[in-house]
């Protein structure tokens, strides 16, 4: 028998509440029985963005938000402004590109954080550019980008938008929606959140609400003018996805337990842990500054394939954690701390990567890296 261990940044654990809660019969999304419902679940996203606006519950994988960031805001020819530090800052470019909008990139190496500057250098050599898109947590890279600082930039311009694709940081970091300025903000449910993939979360401000007025890109699933009215109905516009919405709720529900500050602490704790641990074991980071509390990025010891590191966690010792993509395949293997995750997900990754790199030849003492974690994770670090 080989038991699994899912810690891949996203589809992440999801809770046995929140399983038992979606197990229940099925109910139509347009009676009586499904309105609290989802009045809740809008409720709580407005609580877990720290905002006073809706936040649209779409049928979609995060990239439905993201797409629909583009088209319900920006029209063909306008010109954005993308921050490119990973596979998914690339991923902006590409629905920026497909959209007809003009794509200017801030190229920032894969491992860094781009600088608040940087953006304010941008606009002002370009007061044309109407919308900044940036990763808060660029996946792929484990970096955190600065939204704070780069909101502060952004909302000295009055016709240009900030959008988060806060995907896989929402939860693990303290995103402040509201007070930092960010117009629009997407979420996933299978990171942070705790539920499987299927849903996506997009909060809107007064000042992007005004652009969507004159945007003239087309849209019909992904209509957010029309999920607004709705939204404020307690429906969707189309089928909602009643099972997920009642998982969200529940997911919510063990969020609001934990509190806020405290959910970001116990994410900022495993990935200190996390980090500090493989640094003992010699091991590099991938993320050169300012890490994300969502995944650590790991270098892999020379002459040692990081794929082959993936593929060994899993089949030999079953956990399943994350390779390298694009530039980075084979260079790095990345291990998730995110949603349903505690003290002892940790400690099973460090063991898991010390008998990995032990099955592949590294030379190692094993329990080095599981020591430092445990310290870490017992005094609260």
């Amino acid at each position: 028998m080989l038991k699994r261990y899912l810690l891949a940044p996203g589809p992440t654990p999801v809770p046995p509440e929140a399983l038992m809660a979606m197990a229940m019969p099925m109910i139509h999304h347009r009676s009586p029985d499904f309105i609290p419902i989802l009045e809740s679940a809008k409720e709580g996203l407005k609580w877990l963005y720290q905002t006073s606006n809706d936040v649209i519950i779409l049928c979609s994988t995060g990239t439905g938000g993201m797409v629909g960031s583009v088209s319900n805001f920006f029209s063909p020819g306008e010109k954005a402004l993308v921050i490119n530090g990973g596979k998914f800052g690339e991923r902006w470019t590409k629905i920026c590109n497909n959209y007809g909008l003009e794509v200017t990139e801030i190229e920032v190496p894969w491992g860094y954080a781009v600088k608040p500057e940087q953006v304010e250098e941008a606009l002002k050599g370009d007061p044309d550019i109407k919308g900044v898109f940036i990763q808060a947590s660029e996946t792929s890279t484990g970096v955190y980008h600065d939204i704070e600082g780069v909101a502060g930039v952004v909302k000295k311009y009055d016709d240009t938008l900030l959008i988060v694709d806060a995907i896989s940081a929402l939860v693990a970091h303290d995103l402040r929606t509201d007070d930092w300025g960010v117009d629009v903000m997407i979420g996933g449910s299978q990171k942070g959140m705790m539920l499987p993939p299927g849903l996506a979360f997009v909060s809107v401000s007064d000042k992007a609400w005004a652009r969507a007025d004159k945007a003239t890109s087309p849209k019909f699933y992904f209509n957010f003018k029309a999920e607004r009215d709705k939204i404020q109905k307690n429906q969707t516009n189309f089928t909602s996805p009643v099972t997920l919405i009642i998982g969200l709720n529940e997911a919510i529900k063990i969020l609001k337990e934990e509190g806020l500050d405290n959910t970001f602490k116990r994410h900022a704790k495993l990935a200190n842990a996390t980090r500090e641990a493989v640094r003992a074991l010699g091991l590099e980071m991938f993320t050169k500054e300012s890490p994300s509390n969502s995944v650590t990025a790991i270098e892999t010891p020379k002459g040692i394939d990081g794929q082959e590191v993936y593929k060994t966690l899993r089949e030999s010792f079953g956990v399943t954690a994350a390779g390298g993509q694009d530039q980075a395949r084979g260079k790095i293997f990345r291990i998730a701390h995110l949603g349903y995750a505690d003290t002892f997900d940790v400690i099973t990754a460090i063991a898991a990567v010390e008998m990995t790199l032990k099955k592949l030849g590294h030379d190692l003492k094993f329990g080095t890296g599981v020591a430092v974690a445990q310290e870490l994770l017992m005094e609260g670090k």
